[in-house]
Parts: structure tokens; sequence; C-alpha cells
């Protein structure tokens, strides 16, 4: 297939174009320009993905089997998009989120659950409804939380940074809410089987690591991917103003989804158990790029361990 992905050069695009090039694809990435492509010889073209005007005029010439958009947030960036190309792809695969789902006493979430229209990724859902609309031969798949190697968010580096330095690992609450990472390989790899699969079409899967770890599990997880003892430090959240200055990367609350449709569906299971994968990112992200040696701002840190320290 002759395959558009667009972004391609920061973290899930890098994977699947990897991915798609070891498989025999023809990949064309459309981006600004500011990276270089994953693997040489991948075509690129360059423009803005948030201006209609320029996807038109880069785009409407170009002929595709599949477009895989990564990076659209909002219906106003994947709308002119579809437009360009139905009635011309076999397969339009969207990147959307988990963080979608309404908040529910009942888990993991799953595909056909609830949800929340005040979500930040509102967006996202807007645009699977678009796409059921418009007649595209659509799949949505919505991660949890993406880890590994060359990941921009600060998730698991936020828990090295405190393990590289020896320093306490402040966690809300009592350490027991649920949450799931997925390694961003394990993602592209789904991202991949969904070509080529009619029964994928018109579908939305959950895509992330097959189990569910406390936040204090997931401490302990990377205290062994980095080969250091944690010292864990709870406190409560709602006696602290920290702003809009995050002192935790995740959402305090249960946050998981059921992956079992996609493992039937796309016959494909993750590779990476959560040691293994945080273990990858450590070794070969973390410390390969020196961020065990850069300034980190552990300010909140400090106000929240001088408070725990005085009630002592």
């Amino acid at each position: 297939m002759r395959i558009l992905i667009m972004g391609g050069t920061r973290f899930i695009g890098v994977y699947l174009t990897k991915i798609l090039v070891e498989q025999g694809h023809e990949v064309v990435l459309f981006n600004r320009g500011n990276h270089p492509a994953p693997v040489e010889g991948v075509g690129q073209i360059h423009g803005d993905r948030k201006s209609a005007s320029d996807l038109k005029e880069k785009l409407s010439g170009e002929s595709f089997d599949a477009v895989f958009d990564n990076n659209g947030r909002e219906l106003s960036d994947t709308q002119p998009l579809a437009e360009i190309f139905k009635d011309r792809v076999k397969h339009f695969v969207y990147v959307s989120s988990a963080g979608v789902y309404l908040k529910s006493p009942q888990m993991p979430h799953q595909e056909g659950d609830r949800v929340d229209p005040k979500s930040r990724h509102k967006g996202k859902h807007d645009t699977e409804t678009y796409l059921a609309e418009a007649g595209l031969p659509w799949t949505s798949v919505r991660p949890t939380y993406i880890y590994g190697p060359q990941n921009y968010n600060d998730l698991e580096a936020w828990f090295f940074d405190r393990l590289a330095r020896d320093r306490a690992i402040p966690i809300p609450g009592n350490g027991a809410h649920f949450t799931q990472f997925g390694h961003v390989r394990d993602l592209a790899r789904a991202m991949a089987a969904i070509l080529g699969n009619d029964s994928a079409i018109g579908q939305i899967y959950n895509i992330s690591g097959d189990r569910y770890v406390t936040f204090d599990g997931l401490a302990l997880a990377c205290a062994e991917a980095v080969g250091k003892s944690p010292q864990l430090v709870h406190y409560d959240p709602k006696q602290f103003d920290f702003g809009k200055r995050k002192a935790f990367p995740l959402r305090v609350q249960h946050f998981f989804a059921d992956i079992h449709k996609a493992m039937n569906d796309l016959d494909w299971k993750p590779e990476f158990d959560l040691v293994s994968g945080l273990k990858d990112s450590f070794q070969n992200d973390y410390l390969a790029s020196g961020r065990n040696s850069a300034d980190i701002d552990f300010s909140l840190d400090e106000k929240i361990l001088e408070v725990c320290q005085t009630r002592k």
C-alpha cells in the first residue's frame, strides 16, 4: 500500500513508519519538516496540518491507499483531511484517546461506554462521531497512557527523574488508584494490524498493555527498571494549591481500559510487559539522552515533602 501518516517524526509515527516500511509499504509523512524522517528514503510532504488550504494544496493531487491521522486533536484538524480522501482510500485510521471516557465506578472502560462531554479530549470524540457519519472506511484507536523511547510527555521520565537522583517519589492519595500504560511499539503494531482488516472498519479499539497497575505499583516497576529501591511518600492533593502546574503526571483516578476487542479482532497482543517496557525506555531513551544529569525542577516535590515532614 501507499500510506500517508500525519506527523510521523516524533513518537507514535516513528514506530509506525518503521513497522510499515518493514512490511513493504510505501510510506509518506506529512509534517512541518522540523524533524528528520525516522527511516531513510521515506517521503515527506511539508505543510501545516491545521491549515485546510495547506492540506488541500499539498494533498489533493496525491493518491494513497490508507491514511493514519496520528495528531488530530480537534474535528477541525481532521475534517479537511477526511474530505480530501473520502471515496479515495481503503482505510482511514484515527488516533483518539481513552481520555474521552466518562469517569465511572464500573471498570475497565469498554468501547461502548459513555464519553465525558467536558473531557479535554472531547475534540477526539467529535472527530470519531464525524468519521462514523462521513461514510469513510474508518477505524479509531483509543490508547490509555503511551510510554516508551522518544516519549515527549513526562510519564515514565517523571518517575525516573526522582529514582535516578535518589529522591522520594510523592504520590497523591494512598497509592491504590489503578492506571494503565501501553508501550508505543505495541500501539504501532496494533495500528498496522488494522490495515487490510475489513472487520476493523467502523470500529473503535482500546489499545494499551494487558495489565493494570496501582500508582504505588507503577513506582515500584519504574524502580525495578532503574535498579533502585524507591522511597514513596503519600499526600492529600486537596491540601495543596499547585495552580496550573502538575505535581503528578497521571490523573488521580482509576483509569484503565479493556483491550480484548482489539486482541480478538486484530489478532494482536502486547509484546511488552510493564517492567520490560520501562527498562526499554530507561536504557534507550532516558539514559541515552542524558536526562539523568539534566537540571530538573523539583520545587513542587519540595513543597509536598516539607508539609509531609512537618506533619510527622
